[in-house]
């Protein structure tokens, strides 16, 4: 049997929600379970509880990090890419969304699958951070307006919702694997953009 761990109460939480996430990488949700995890990290069994009241919960912390993960994205670009223009960081966040959606396949269904949604219940904490990621997401929208990149006269909101559901489309195609080829993200990100933004009069 494994020895247990010792670990600072704020490092296991931090540790269970990465362990929990690789296994769903390797195995899908069904191959999670709170008996598993506390095994591989070496804890008691009910030491996980002491974090999250059940494997819901587990689930919700897990999407709250692609949340967390999205909004510090947005709010980093601009100093990360001081001489990029409006277009382009769009059609650079647009093509690491994609990417993060790729690359993470099992967290962005948890994000926005009905694993949480629909079949399970979001937890508070979820609710409020995926708000607050969408309500980021439309100020910056609203920021781009002023800067011509999207008409003016629509209604911030109903941009944000439109580009969000062509990008969440785009993610569902390529993380499914239905009528696009990987090697062609780049690409299909770049006349997504395009199709997106206004052109220059």
């Amino acid at each position: 049997m494994k020895d247990k761990k010792s670990y600072h109460h704020g490092d296991l939480r931090k540790t269970l929600v990465d362990t929990a996430t690789d296994i769903i990488r390797g195995g899908g949700v069904e191959s999670l379970s709170m008996r598993k995890l506390a095994d591989q990290v070496s804890v008691s069994r009910t030491a996980p509880y002491h974090h999250f009241k059940d494997k819901n919960a587990l689930l919700c912390a897990i999407a709250e990090q692609g949340f967390l993960l999205q909004d510090l994205t947005v709010k980093q670009m601009p100093a990360d890419y001081p001489d990029f223009s409006a277009a382009a960081l769009f059609e650079h966040y647009v093509l690491t969304y994609i990417r993060f959606a790729n690359e993470h396949p099992e967290t962005y269904d948890l994000m926005f699958g009905r694993e949480i949604w629909k079949t399970g219940k979001p937890t508070e904490s979820l609710k409020t951070i995926s708000k607050s990621s969408f309500r980021r997401w439309v100020e910056w929208i609203a920021q781009l307006q002023q800067q011509d990149l999207f008409d003016r006269n629509e209604p911030a909101l109903r941009i944000a919702q439109a580009s969000w559901a062509a990008l969440h489309g785009l993610c569902r195609l390529f993380n499914d694997g239905i009528y696009v080829n990987r090697d062609d993200l780049e690409a299909i990100a770049k006349t997504t953009v395009k199709m997106l933004i206004q052109p220059k009069k």
